[in-house]
């Protein structure tokens, strides 16, 4: 029986009804990640690069006081055009809800609308973590937390470069959240393929990481698993080049007192305009990788279901 606040389209539910792998994605690279019209292409490739590699995508956003599994194309050109559309976080789900408010998902909410609706496997750009200067701010993204409550398999391209990457390492083993190098043994850096953070566990199939989706199950463990998948070589900004750029805007964000939900957007904006827009052409391009990935994965699971 389908959740009362979820809405679920065709495409989706005729996947739901035949057993078919589907991928859950998020909406708030859409709203707040990308400008228009470049929001609205991004997101029409990625569902193509899911349903390519055999599975069905299903970009989840909160609309009309639900959430809207799937999108159709009106849905996707009034989430990347209408103003205010509220960045949603859990804490924020009962407003939103209540009010009928629109709402883009971050990877926090995608994974709990994604979970409602059974889906297993959810791609995104970065997840969030600890940010840069936590001992003084405390600013920690509740991505961290639902890794370590929600049961869907996470692919990223790592964490944000723009956060703490050890402590945000730390954070996911407190967890208790698997970070599985895919095809590497460091841990990616968004922009970069690589950092000097090694992980414990790595995967050089995607049969091996559903594998380990389906232990888990097994297990009944509470928390998702983290697959960092690397941006392929010839769409990387050189680890130099890009941490030059990321302090000067965490330098800007500090003196114009930006925080909470609203530094992660204000420093990927800075990062665009420091790197003349290259930053955003990375940040597409690692979007498409980690679908291919995440899709297969998908398949994967449902293959050995």
């Amino acid at each position: 029986m389908t959740h009362p606040l979820l809405s679920i389209s065709q495409e989706v539910q005729h996947a739901f009804d035949n057993h078919l792998p589907v991928v859950a994605l998020e909406s708030t690279i859409i709203s707040h990640g990308m400008p228009y019209p470049q929001n609205v292409e991004m997101a029409k490739t990625v569902e193509q690069i899911i349903r390519d590699n055999g599975a069905v995508p299903a970009t989840i956003a909160i609309m009309d006081g639900k959430f809207k599994i799937g999108l159709e194309e009106a849905d996707l050109e009034r989430l990347a055009k209408e103003k205010p559309v509220a960045k949603v976080s859990r804490r924020d789900l009962a407003e939103v809800f209540a009010k009928k408010m629109l709402g883009a998902t971050t990877v926090a909410t995608t994974m709990i609308g994604a979970h409602l609706a059974g889906i297993k496997v959810f791609v995104t750009g970065g997840i969030g973590g600890v940010h840069r200067g936590v001992e003084e701010t405390m600013d920690i993204s509740a991505d961290l937390e639902e890794l370590g409550q929600t049961p869907v398999t996470v692919v990223c391209a790592g964490a944000k470069a723009i956060l703490d990457l050890p402590r945000t390492l730390e954070y996911l083993e407190t967890k208790g959240v698997p970070v599985v190098g895919y095809q590497t043994d460091y841990l990616p850096a968004f922009y970069t393929r690589t950092s000097e953070y090694k992980l414990n566990t790595r995967a050089d199939s995607t049969e091996e990481i559903a594998a380990m989706m389906h232990a888990s199950d097994a297990l009944g463990l509470p928390a998702g698993l983290l697959v960092a998948n690397p941006i392929p070589a010839e769409h990387e900004i050189p680890h130099e080049q890009i941490e030059a750029i990321i302090a000067q805007a965490v330098a800007e964000a500090d003196e114009k007192g930006v925080r909470g939900k609203d530094s992660t957007p204000f420093l990927l904006a800075k990062i665009v305009e420091l790197t003349g827009g290259a930053s955003l052409d990375t940040n597409i391009q690692l979007v498409y990788n980690n679908a291919r990935v995440g899709a297969q994965i998908a398949v994967n699971y449902n293959q050995q279901a």
